[in-house]
């Protein structure tokens, strides 16, 4: 860590959060969950949601009239257990899903994933103990945290599969996982619809994420002249990162509702 790039990522930062507290219904929030909002777990259903978090985002949805979003590479459903009861606008499966309002139904984007893929890679996982396939209707992520050796046989026997379906599907490395996302989706393309909806056009994005996969939607947020916070871990390092670990994105959060609540309360009343 050098002392020219510190201040970089802390400048960042300070201009997001005084963009947000000088203009919060101009500005738009989208974030990604795991390693963002969660701290990474031995497997996907394993996770532990912050106490107070969603509490935190309740108070934001309403301080940025309903313009936070939520954008992952998992199942929207699979979000509202983990945040439940709230409900959020939100892309699911790298761009595969779509919810343009907490009360709108799920949209499929794409087409579910070939049974013949699925079939592959459900056998993969009883084949290696301790990596997880996981299938997301037009995606699947096949885990393997508790078998890292297994690397270069999960991503051939990957590779294999997907040559039977040539073009119509791409395969991105994660942390300590690959996933199989329909070709010309990404969390790019889920901001850019996102961003386009009533409630969140004319804002300025801000979009917060860990992890490769995120990266569309920061070039996504920052042609809109928004910004993109990125948070240390397994990916990005914490001198290129503005939050050091998804409890300080929390902790970000909830100073930020704190500070938007208190000044609404301190507005003149008409």
């Amino acid at each position: 860590m050098t002392a020219e790039t510190v201040p970089q990522f802390r400048s960042r930062l300070s201009a997001c959060t005084s963009s947000i507290l000088a203009n919060p219904r101009g500005c738009a929030l989208f974030l990604d969950v795991d390693g963002t909002l969660l701290d990474l777990a031995a497997t996907p259903k394993s996770v532990r949601v912050p106490e107070g978090l969603i509490a935190i985002l309740q108070r934001l949805n309403l301080a940025f009239d309903g313009a936070v979003a939520i954008i992952t590479g998992r199942l929207i459903s699979e979000i509202d257990l983990l945040l439940t009861p709230l409900r959020l606008a939100a892309s699911g499966v790298h761009g595969a899903e779509l919810r343009t309002a907490p009360d709108c139904e799920i949209e499929r984007v794409s087409a579910v994933l070939p049974a013949d893929v699925v079939q592959s890679m459900r056998k993969l996982a009883l084949d290696i103990p301790g990596v997880i396939a996981e299938p997301k209707g037009p995606g699947l992520a096949i885990h393997y945290r508790l078998a890292p050796h297994a690397e270069s046989d999960i991503l051939n026997a990957l590779e294999e599969s997907l040559d039977k379906h040539a073009g119509a599907f791409e395969l991105m490395p994660g942390k300590r996982l690959y996933e199989i996302v329909p070709s010309g989706l990404s969390k790019g393309t889920a901001l850019a619809a996102l961003a386009a909806l009533p409630a969140f056009r004319g804002r300025m994005p801000i979009m917060i994420g860990d992890d490769i996969g995120d990266e569309p939607a920061f070039v996504a947020a920052e042609d809109r002249n928004g910004f993109a916070l990125r948070v240390a871990g397994e990916h990005y390092d914490e001198d290129e990162s503005d939050f050091t670990g998804p409890r300080a994105v929390v902790n970000w959060l909830d100073q930020l509702a704190r500070r938007l609540a208190s000044a609404e309360e301190s507005r003149p009343q008409p």
